[in-house]
């Protein structure tokens, strides 16, 4: 069996919006494959492609899968489904009931309240969470299957370079020059007074608000300092167990009432005050306006006079440059990796047009090995913030190698042994199965060995 890559991925098709506002299935739509006592319809094939087309919509250089691919994924995901269930593997309400929550903010984001999405998807809230049920635990099963299957799976050093040895040589890719560098990340801490005025703002906006003086809106679009105030006039469809949400901010909002105005809440972002408009459960829709208090000089100063000592105590080796990051850095995401800018495949190196306008102007005055002085820049929220920058290391062009990219070539190599062990797997337990493929699909040549085990299953019939 040729099993089509990134198996994962194919196994998450047909929960868009598109394939819960369809009409209801007619009587004309059939049973095209059966796999044990899970059946596959035609017009989950129809609606999986037509979800994937609309998904690639606006995107270049996107291969879409065929038609008999879509069928041999479906395939698959009821097979791993079927043996998940015999070997007992469990998933639980709670982490289902999670992710249909998880599904629907995203749709509530998407479209925008709860009352578009129902006019879109021609059915209640609840209702579309009923319709996601059972296909998400499909699928949460059959990546529970597909991980015991590949798990244990490692590569070697030696399976390395033999996978690299088998790339014919004109067809290595070839790397721009990159870049590995980490940095330390710190924003200034406005004084005490200055957030004791932002504090009161805060309070004359609520109270402008309870008075009936103003409106919440229209404080929104005056005086929030959200970036995304202007788009969603300060509202958020939020749950309760969401990691990604700050969590004082989170605190505040499910400690009100409907309706209720929260004092100011100090977050990693600023002072908010919080609006609860609606809640149900763990999901809560709310209102906040945002205001940063400016920073001065002064804090600036301060923080690039920390952020010196900083550097100066690494150079002195008195500390390492991930040590720092872990003690000092602002950049919670980053201390997981020592500070270290990383690509959008997890790649610690990186092109120099991956970088932000001003590391690209302080990279020119150092050499690989060096760390920068403390530098002032606006981050992604237009925040005043300093950081220091550890030049690692500078790549020339070249052609892959192992030397330059061993991690790249050992992911590629992890990943080719994993599919050959999904496949195993699929060709020992394929005739296990009541195989059905209907014969539309005869052509298939990905369908090859499911239709070995359906025509196995018809001869012993027939003897």
């Amino acid at each position: 069996m040729k099993l089509v890559k990134l198996v994962v991925c194919f196994l998450f098709v047909g929960l868009s919006i598109s394939s819960i506002a369809q009409t209801k299935k007619v009587l004309a739509d059939k049973i095209v494959g059966t796999v044990g006592d899970k059946f596959i319809l035609k017009s989950d094939v129809e609606n999986a492609l037509l979800d994937l087309k609309r998904q690639a919509q606006g995107q270049e250089n996107v291969t879409l899968p065929t038609l008999c691919q879509v069928v041999e994924q479906q395939m698959i995901r009821k097979a791993l489904v079927l043996q998940a269930e015999k070997d007992s593997i469990l998933v639980t309400e709670e982490e289902v009931e999670n992710a249909i929550d998880t599904r629907i903010r995203s749709f509530l984001q998407q479209f925008g309240s709860k009352e578009v999405l129902e006019e879109v998807a021609g059915r209640s809230i609840q209702q579309l969470k009923e319709d996601f049920r059972t296909m998400i635990k499909e699928q949460k099963l059959a990546a529970e299957m597909q991980s015991k299957i590949v798990d244990k799976v490692k590569i070697t050093p030696f399976e390395v370079r033999a996978f690299y040895n088998k790339i014919p040589k004109d067809s290595l890719p070839l790397y721009e020059s990159e870049v590995n560098i980490a940095e330390i990340i710190i924003h200034p801490k406005a004084n005490r007074d200055i957030e004791e005025y932002v504090i009161k703002q805060l309070m004359d906006y609520r109270h402008q608000i309870e008075t009936g003086i103003n409106k919440f809106d229209q404080l929104v679009k005056l005086y929030s300092e959200d970036p995304s105030a202007k788009e969603n006039l300060g509202q958020f469809n939020i749950n309760r167990n969401e990691k990604t949400w700050d969590p004082a901010f989170m605190a505040g909002s499910f400690r009100l009432k409907e309706g209720q105005i929260s004092a100011p809440i100090k977050s990693k972002f600023g002072y908010h005050i919080i609006q609860l408009v609606s809640r149900s459960g763990d999901d809560a829709v709310v209102k906040h306006i945002l205001r940063i208090p400016p920073i001065t000089n002064d804090e600036i100063n301060d923080t690039k006079h920390l952020l010196d000592s900083i550097r100066k105590e690494v150079l002195a080796n008195k500390m390492s440059f991930g040590e720092a990051v872990n003690k000092y850095s602002d950049d919670d995401a980053s201390k997981f990796s020592g500070g270290s800018i990383t690509g959008a495949d997890g790649s610690s190196y990186v092109n120099i047009d991956q970088l932000d306008k001003d590391m690209v102007v302080l990279m020119k005055n150092l050499k690989p090995g060096e760390i920068s002085s403390p530098q002032v820049y606006n981050d992604d929220r237009g925040r005043k913030t300093v950081r220091i920058i550890y030049f690692k290391e500078r790549t020339e062009p070249h052609k892959e190698n192992l030397k330059e990219d061993y991690n790249r070539v050992s992911q590629r190599a992890l990943e080719e042994k994993k599919t050959k062990q999904l496949e195993s797997w699929f060709k020992e337990h394929i005739p296990n199965y009541y195989i059905f493929v209907d014969p539309e699909y005869n052509g298939c040549v990905e369908l090859t060995d499911w239709k070995k085990a359906a025509d196995a299953i018809v001869t012993e019939k027939v003897y």
